[in-house]
């Protein structure tokens, strides 16, 4: 739905992970200023790995439960072939000096996520070492608008009053009574493993609320419908091509805070999060799967909400055969493929788009036309 005001907004994200990182990038391509919060020393969210454990008994006596600074291990590799991970326009590419497997190491998704927050200019939006203790709402208007909410870290930035709030599992942002949003980006495990949700400094009076790790109202796994756009959450949805529709919708908060979109009324959206449960309870699916997507065609239908392409066909493929390689031998598939027409066409693409990505100065558009579909290259 589109309007026609253009708005730019002070914008804060909580959290510098995959998430965090593509949404702050889509909203100062926006026009919005962006503040990011990290409560870590560096970039990429769960991809941080830290090898650290409190509370560890050197003999092993302790019965309690250890504090894991990571989700991670450290000899941890992708379950997901590195062609299908990188965000539409900033490819996953193989480096030199690095660890070139198709199958990465973890620690070579943390150096793409650094590469991609220098390439873009990320780092100087960045609050580190600061964590965010309470995000709650002060006063508002009306639903959706004219919000006024209280942000308080944990580290000598105080907190203040903000006009908006966006949710996206990471950061916050300093205040001095301006007007703001505040953008909350999620900090989820990379594995398809169970895991649960929770946002234990956000009060919302029980307008957004996790129930069996199900998060919400939200609509399109993106916005509650009573505080949105003034609240958005980014990086909710799991078994999905997760930096892609990060993307999206990063791109999609961004143009509805500047006013070039609308969303639906608080009715209609209501409507369709009722139909969408109902159609999850239908399916037999339990309620602690509710955001567990595994769906290309939901992810096409929800970047068309904003223009963003959808995924190739090449990428849906190659997704599918390493899930099917999985199935056979889960010891041998990062290692053992047969899918190499596939690596062809995308070897053939990465290429072009990495070289013209090279040689773009901040604020060039390229546009790359292949047979199968025409590819927008956007430098900031």
């Amino acid at each position: 739905m589109f309007a026609t005001i253009s708005q730019s907004k002070n914008v804060c994200v909580i959290g510098a992970g995959p998430s965090g990182l593509v949404a702050a990038r889509e909203l100062r391509k926006e026009g919005h200023k962006v503040v990011v919060i990290e409560q870590n020393h560096d970039i990429g969210g769960q991809w941080l790995y830290d090898p650290k454990i409190e509370g560890e008994d050197p003999l092993g006596r302790t019965t309690k439960f250890l504090k894991v600074h990571s989700s991670m291990y450290e000899s941890l590799r992708l379950q997901s072939p590195r062609e299908i991970m990188g965000y539409s326009d900033f490819p996953f590419v193989e480096k030199k000096g690095r660890d070139m497997r198709r199958f990465p190491s973890h620690k070579e998704v943390f150096l793409y996520l650094k590469d991609f927050c220098e390439f873009f200019g990320l780092r100087d939006m960045i609050r580190f070492n600061t964590r965010v203790e309470y995000v709650g709402i002060k006063e508002f208007c009306e639903v959706g608008n004219d919000m006024k909410w209280v942000v308080k870290s944990k580290e000598t930035i105080k907190g203040g009053c903000h006009n908006k709030v966006v949710v996206v599992e990471e950061e916050w942002m300093n205040g001095r009574g301006d007007k703001y949003i505040v953008m909350y980006t999620g900090s989820l495990s990379p594995f398809e493993m169970r895991y649960s949700y929770t946002f234990p400094f956000l009060d919302t009076k029980g307008m957004v609320t996790v129930d069996d790790d199900r998060v919400g109202p939200l609509y399109e796994h993106t916005f509650p419908p009573s505080l949105a756009p003034s609240l958005s959450f980014v990086g909710i949805p799991r078994k999905l091509i997760g930096f892609p529709f990060f993307e999206a919708q990063g791109k999609w908060v961004a143009q509805l805070l500047s006013g070039k979109r609308r969303l639906p009324s608080w009715e209609e959206m209501m409507q369709s999060i009722k139909e969408f449960y109902q159609s999850r309870d239908a399916s037999g699916v339990p309620k602690h799967n509710t955001h567990d997507l595994a769906n290309f065609e939901y992810c096409d239908r929800y970047g068309d909400n904003v223009g963003f392409p959808h995924l190739e066909k090449w990428k849906k493929k190659l997704c599918l055969s390493a899930l099917q390689n999985a199935e056979v031998n889960l010891e041998t598939f990062r290692d053992v493929y047969d899918d190499f027409e596939l690596l062809q066409i995308c070897f053939t693409l990465t290429t072009v788009l990495n070289k013209n990505l090279h040689q773009l100065k901040p604020c060039r558009a390229i546009f790359i036309n292949f047979p199968e579909k025409s590819f927008h290259l956007m430098n900031d």
